[in-house]
């Protein structure tokens, strides 16, 4: 069966499962977005056209996190990214939605709104999405306390997850000087060749990243 993955280097859902297939090893096209020929086909497969996309022989799957479900298993690699153990996988599921409903929303929330126009900014929605990652980092602080990664002791979905939205997160709202077990676990996560991979193909594509408005 062939893969092919309609993504972009620098959105952090494309990481996500970008980081999967790399730990997965499963052999994949890359069709790279913001290239309108990429665009054109990515539209055609997914009208609602949110990135990414991955199509597993002609059929199209969508959501980063069901992505990473169906690689493990229609394309299971040497280690599950989901744990077979029911128990274990709801913990992976959870940490998954944390990290994408908690730290990587606020975090976009904060990054769209400088790229608006000035008279269309949302200063009262930014200070509620810095209010709901200084909630989420407090959180997270306590339950990684012990843990090397998301879930417990394998890499796997909620660590797919976590090193995109603690990476921008922490472009945008650093948490080093007062969450240090987080700070731990995102140098851990960062030094990982997944991960690493990811974060070096985005390098030629970092100019991109909005900064903070005048």
């Amino acid at each position: 069966m062939t893969l092919t993955l309609y993504a972009h280097p620098l959105s952090s859902y494309c990481w996500k499962v970008l980081i999967a297939l790399y730990e997965n090893g499963a052999p994949f096209e890359y069709r790279q977005l913001g290239e309108a020929e990429a665009d054109a086909e990515m539209a055609r497969l997914w009208p609602i056209g949110k990135m990414p996309v991955l199509v597993d022989d002609g059929r199209p799957i969508v959501e980063s996190s069901i992505i990473i479900e169906h690689l493990d298993v229609h394309h299971p690699g040497a280690a599950r990214l989901v744990p077979a153990d029911p128990a274990a996988a709801l913990e992976a599921r959870l940490l998954d939605r944390v990290f994408d409903n908690y730290v990587m929303t606020p975090m976009s929330q904060i990054v769209f709104n400088r790229i608006r126009p000035a008279d269309k900014r949302d200063p009262f929605g930014v200070e509620q999405a810095r209010a709901l990652l200084a909630k989420s980092y407090a959180w997270l602080e306590g339950k990684l306390a012990g843990r090397d990664w998301a879930a417990g002791e394998s890499f796997g979905l909620a660590d797919c997850a976590a090193a995109p939205s603690l990476h921008y997160g922490n472009k945008v709202q650093p948490f080093a000087a007062d969450f240090p077990i987080l700070a731990g676990y995102l140098a851990r996560l960062e030094a990982r060749p997944s991960v690493a991979r990811a974060l070096e193909e985005a390098a030629p594509f970092s100019h991109m990243f909005p900064q903070e408005p005048a």
